[in-house]
Formats: C-alpha cells, structure tokens, sequence
C-alpha cells in the first residue's frame, strides 16, 4: 500500500486535538512524592464535638459539674432549705473541710482509709480472676457451662449484704468475711459480662484459627481473651462499683474498722461533719479505682480509641 494511501485511510492525529492533561486531571506531584495536597493543608473549622473530646474539655466541663454540686450544696445549707427534703441539719461545705482538717491531725482516719482500700482492692483481685477465668470456660465450652451455671444462677440474686450472717459464721475472722463479701459484690458483674463477651465473638475468627493448626490455648490467647476483652472491662468498671457498695455495708454491719465503719460510727455520735467527710471520702475513693480500670482499658485496648477517632 502506498503511504499516501495509508495516510488517507489513517489521517495523521492533529497535534491540537492530542488530549491534554490539565492540572485537574493529574495528580499534584506533591501528592505523588508523598507530600500533602492543597486540600489537606487547609485548615478544619472548629468543631464543638472535637473540643469536646480533648483533654481541656473533659477538664473544663468537670469541673463546672463537680462545682455546680458544691454551689447547691452551699446554698441549700446556708439557707436551710426546706421544701420536703430538708437541709437544716446538713452540715456545710465548709464545717465537713474544716472537720477533714481536725481527723487529719491523728492518723486514725487515713488508717481507716488505708484498710477499705486494701479490702476492696483484695476482693476485687480475687473476683477479677475467677470471673475472668470461669466466664471464659463457660462462655467457651458448653459442657462447662451446663455444669456450673444452673448452681451460679441460684447464687447471683442473692445480695452481697445477705451474705453477711453467714460470712461471718463461714470464716474465721471478720476481716475475712469483709474481703469475702467484697469478693461477692464484684464477681458476678465481671462473670456475666466475661461470658457474653465470649460469645459475641465471630465464629469466622475461630474458623480462620483452626485453619491455621492453632492450638487450643493459643486460640484462648489470641482470639478469645482479645475478642471478649471490651466485655471484661465492662464488668471490671460495674464490679469495682458494686465491690465499694458490698464494702461499705459490710463494715457497717460488722467491721470495727474501715470508711464504712467510721462513717457508721459518726452517725452514731450525731457527728454530721463526719457523716458528710465519710461519704465524700468513699465517692472519691470509687472515682480513682474507676478511673484507674478505665486507664487500663485503654492501654490494653489501643484500638478502640483509634476505631473511635478519640483523641
């Protein structure tokens, strides 16, 4: 064929109407050596819900919640309220300070402080590790489950404080028996919650595990114990709860020494400023531990905080 042929059938491409690549189409060269484009230098609008997630915020709004509570504390004792609930034998904020600066002066009252925190802390070691470990076999092996759950059920409503009659008749000592009656309040909700957090967990993940020749322990390792683990910090933070609320009754019935029972002890002494400091003490008290777990939570958990896109 001839090349004047050729060209009449294939006419030469018109170097005006070759498609041009604006700035639109192509990438932008920072983008491809791995800079940042136009559209992520440009700054984000504020957003209320951002600040609402840092530090600042959760510092700023809790302390206005924590001092809108001691400004109706105050003000409905200075001037003696009464509108059914009556604030006239209430002490103030300031009696239950200047009280907190007389008990400091001996060391009776950080040694009751010291001993509530020892009890609680021992029951809820015992508690976490059984109900960790019994709601994993439960939740894991359903021989298991059939033999031990129908005996757990009849003891799950019984209340901690029921208990405590025959805790003292059970064990040797009355520290015991508070330890143990602190062990009961906190293992149950950490039981429960160690149970369905296991069997929650996909039956995809432990199909791909036995695929791969895992073993039975390293499936209990790697799959099960990360997998339930959101679960068992939900029942830590809810059996620390119950733990301080099984204590401080306990002690008030049968201790001798502890928050609870010097609470009890200033209610019989008609010591107002000493019922308010004891109580105040046992809410800050349950507010650390609680905040501890959930510190915890999130340095075992680093990826909730990234699936959440907190800060």
């Amino acid at each position: 064929m001839a090349l004047t042929d050729r060209h009449a059938i294939d006419p030469p491409m018109n170097p005006a109407a070759a498609p041009v690549h604006t700035a639109t189409q192509r990438p932008a060269l920072s983008a491809i050596q791995g800079g940042k484009s136009a559209a992520a230098e440009t700054p984000r609008p504020f957003s209320f819900g951002d600040w609402l997630d840092t530090t600042l915020a959760r510092i700023v709004l809790g302390s206005i919640s924590i001092g809108g509570v001691l400004l109706a504390w105050y003000l409905a004792t200075r001037y003696q309220l009464d509108f059914y609930v009556r604030f006239g034998n209430i002490p103030t904020p300031m009696d239950v300070l200047d009280k907190m600066r007389e008990v400091n002066q001996s060391t009776r009252f950080l040694t009751n402080v010291g001993i509530s925190l020892r009890r609680v802390l021992m029951g809820f070691a015992i508690a976490g590790v059984l109900g960790i470990g019994l709601g994993i076999l439960i939740g894991r092996y359903r021989l298991f489950r059939s033999l031990t759950m129908p005996a757990l059920e009849i003891f799950r409503p019984i209340p901690a404080i029921a208990w405590v009659p025959m805790a003292i008749m059970l064990w040797p000592s009355n520290e015991v028996s508070i330890v143990f009656i602190t062990f009961l309040g906190a293992f149950f909700p950490i039981l429960i919650n160690t149970i369905h957090g296991v069997e929650e967990i996909d039956e995809v993940l432990f199909r791909a595990a036995r695929s791969l020749g895992t073993r039975e322990i390293d499936l209990i390792l790697y799959v099960v114990v990360p997998g339930a683990l959101q679960h068992i910090f939900t029942g830590l933070s809810v059996g620390m709860g119950v733990a301080w609320v099984s204590l401080i009754a306990a002690e008030m019935i049968s201790g001798q020494f502890g928050i609870g029972y010097f609470t009890w002890e200033a209610y019989s002494l008609i010591s107002y400023a000493e019922i308010a400091l004891g109580m105040i003490t046992i809410g800050i008290l349950g507010l650390l531990c609680s905040k501890a777990i959930q510190l915890t939570s999130r340095l075992a958990m680093p990826w909730m905080a990234a699936a959440g896109g907190k800060k």
